[in-house]
């Protein structure tokens, strides 16, 4: 069941952004956590008033967020209530159309589940590196998703 609606963030959605963030970020054991909420919520709050971000909600509630700095995927989180409805796809799809030339992000290389839906979807590998170039010191791997590529999976 994919969400109900996507839309653009607005000021206002930065604490159910933070919520959603926190939830599913504290699933990835495999990262240390180096912020407080609050913390997280102020660096969110920029991000919605510095890059494109959008928000999928199911009801009133968002269940999902995604950002793009330029051509750069900065965040695509999904609540883990809602994992496997939609929700990602349905955000991912969004970037799609808000970037139909393509666009890179970046991924842990110890998040299976989330490397296995970028790749399944037709998001190439460029680069695998040590975690030395991310805050969490943990090894990362740089997708780019163009849509010449998406049609090869």
């Amino acid at each position: 069941m994919s969400p109900e609606l996507i839309r653009r963030a607005r000021a206002d959605d930065v604490d159910a952004i933070a919520r959603v963030f926190r939830r599913s970020f504290s699933t990835l054991l495999f990262l240390p956590t180096l912020h407080t909420p609050e913390e997280e919520r102020e660096h969110l709050r920029r991000v919605v008033n510095e890059q494109e971000v959008w928000v999928a909600e199911r009801g009133s509630r968002v269940v999902g967020f995604t950002a793009l700095d330029g051509d750069i995927g900065t965040f695509l989180y999904v609540d883990p209530e809602v994992h496997g409805s939609g929700v990602g796809s349905a955000l991912l799809e969004q970037v799609m159309r808000a970037r139909p030339d393509g666009f890179r992000f970046w991924a842990f290389q110890e998040n299976a589940n989330a490397r296995a839906f970028y790749e399944r979807r037709g998001c190439r590998t460029l680069e695998f590196t040590d975690g030395r170039g991310n805050e969490e010191r943990t090894p990362d791997v740089l997708y780019e998703w163009r849509p010449e590529t998406a049609g090869d999976s």
